[in-house]
């Protein structure tokens, strides 16, 4: 496999080298990602992306930005459609908060939040997007135990009410073990395991990526 170095600008957007990312058939591998968004798939970071000088709810609010309908002159007006759709956008934020049980978190500033909440209230960003796909990029990471499991939780919750599709990247084996209808495993870029948990668990390659003499791997689970 040929190893690569890159160095990407500010402003800059890392696009494929190679293969098509297809949603529902259609090919969305250049799209702008506000194309992407409206088409309804929404993302996590591995490192936190909250206005942190905002609080959980203008956070929130954020992320419905690509449902509203309104046009400036009737946002700034404030009356009639803008003002409805404020409602029903408010609406639905308090659902995702009460549903990630922060509710008495919703008129702090993000930045004062603890680790794990500061996730939570990144998955509740992304999901106000109502989407079809959930991209979620190590949503354990940086966590401890207990904050672990209240994120496995939330996603397993989203998927299974909510019939969301979640794809996720997570180092933490046992969580992806635990959660996923379906494993791909990762070594050094190349894909050397698809399955079920169990199937992953006992295939010999992914053995001796975590536990021969590789540098390890990474693992992806997939539910939906």
């Amino acid at each position: 496999m040929t190893r690569v170095s890159l160095d990407v600008r500010q402003g800059e957007i890392i696009h494929p080298d190679s293969g098509r990312i297809l949603l529902e058939g259609a090919d969305i591998t250049h799209d702008k990602p506000s194309h992407v968004a409206e088409l309804g798939v929404a993302r996590t970071f591995q490192n936190i992306a909250l206005f942190r000088g905002m609080t959980v709810l203008d956070n929130l609010m954020l992320g419905r930005h690509v449902r509203m309908k309104s046009g400036v002159l009737a946002s700034f007006i404030y009356w009639g459609m803008a003002q409805r759709e404020e409602v029903a956008h408010r609406r639905r934020v308090e659902d995702i908060i009460d549903f990630l049980k922060i509710q008495d978190l919703r008129r702090r500033p993000c930045g004062s939040l603890a680790y794990g909440l500061q996730k939570r209230v990144e998955l509740g960003r992304a999901l106000a997007l109502d989407p079809k796909v959930l991209l979620l990029d190590e949503p354990m990471g940086g966590c401890n135990h207990e904050e672990k499991e209240d994120m496995a939780r939330f996603v397993l919750d989203v998927n299974q009410e909510w019939g969301t599709t979640i794809i996720l990247i997570e180092h933490d084996m046992g969580v992806v073990m635990d959660i996923s209808d379906r494993v791909a495993v990762l070594d050094m870029g190349q894909k050397i395991a698809e399955g079920t948990p169990d199937d992953v668990r006992a295939n010999p390659q992914v053995i001796k990526a975590y536990l021969g003499d590789t540098k390890g791997a990474t693992t992806g689970g997939q539910r939906g």
